[in-house]
């Protein structure tokens, strides 16, 4: 059964597909390009398959989204360093190299597979594709990550981060030493125009979307500096590209600060998500859980640590 959304132009905008991404911030702009091109998006009653269409007061415009097929997800009894749980939900310790989420390239091996043989009834819950996720960590992120076991549990931790009541804190190593103790970065982020694998800062009239990580040190290391983020949003690589575009890169990361090394042999980028406090779907208690810091993690801070007591 596919859903319709039906919309009406409020004020001139350019292109239809940048129109329909700036609407629909659940929707990502390549699969409303896809939509469109396959001939699912009507313009005045009319089928239009050109994402250039521009689209002015006035139009009235209907995306038709065809239910989703189900990808063959299989249970697969995949270890999990529980943090938290209950009947509603779960809170893990993700490892660095464990993704999330089935898709392709990897079909298995995935935290839902290890999910649905740890929560029998899963299944469904939020969607057939990604049951039980509300937020997703990178592959080789670590660290806490909240799973919803019930329905409710997962409309209730989806309101809170849409609210930015629910608070996600991040351990970071970066390259280099920011002249202030602490700040905001506020940078929209969309997918890299060249490299479809990349993200980056993108101004919201081309697509981007708002995105808010405030960022305070906790050590100074040198040449590089441990510092505690904290997420307002919740986008697609978001304190590695934001990281990045202050210049001071994640150590480790591959994507966004290639060519760069540490001398200390790391899974991934330097990055753990350390504490996470969300409110509980049913008895409304606070619940706070910190996830214990990686050994990969430990020893590179260590490392540092010991290059400065030599150095001085």
């Amino acid at each position: 059964m596919q859903t319709d959304i039906n919309l009406e132009v409020l004020e001139n905008s350019a292109r239809l597909d940048r129109y329909l991404a700036q609407e629909l911030s659940d929707v990502s702009r390549s699969r409303i390009q896809q939509l469109i091109e396959q001939g699912n998006v009507q313009v005045n009653g009319q089928v239009c398959t050109s994402k250039k269409e521009n689209v002015k007061i006035g139009d009235r415009i209907t995306l038709q989204i065809p239910e989703a097929q189900p990808l063959e997800l299989q249970a697969e009894d995949i270890p999990l360093d529980i943090l938290y749980e209950d009947e509603q939900l779960l809170i893990l310790n993700k490892p660095a190299g464990l993704v999330v989420h089935p898709a392709p390239g990897h079909y298995d091996g995935t935290l839902v597979n290890a999910l649905l043989a740890h929560c029998p009834n899963l299944p469904g819950i939020g969607g057939v594709q990604r049951p039980g996720i509300v937020h997703r960590l990178d592959k080789d992120t670590t660290g806490a990550i909240a799973i919803a076991k019930t329905d409710i549990a997962y409309q209730h931790l989806q309101a809170q981060l849409q609210a930015k009541t629910a608070r996600r804190e991040y351990l970071g190593v970066v390259y280099g030493a920011p002249k202030i103790e602490s700040g905001k970065i506020d940078f929209p982020i969309g997918r890299h125009p060249q490299d479809r694998k990349k993200m980056a800062v993108i101004p919201v009239e081309q697509g981007g979307r708002t995105a808010v990580t405030h960022w305070h040190i906790l050590e100074r290391l040198g040449n590089y500096t441990l510092i505690k983020f904290q997420l307002e949003t919740g986008r697609t690589h978001q304190i590695r590209v934001h990281s990045a575009k202050i210049g001071h890169p994640i150590v480790g990361d591959p994507v966004y600060s290639s060519g760069r090394s540490v001398g200390v042999n790391l899974p991934g980028q330097a990055l753990h998500a350390w504490r996470l406090k969300l409110q509980h779907p049913i008895s409304q208690d606070w619940i706070e859980v910190t996830a214990p810091i990686p050994q990969t993690f430990t020893t590179l801070l260590e490392v540092l640590r010991r290059r400065i007591t030599v150095s001085s």
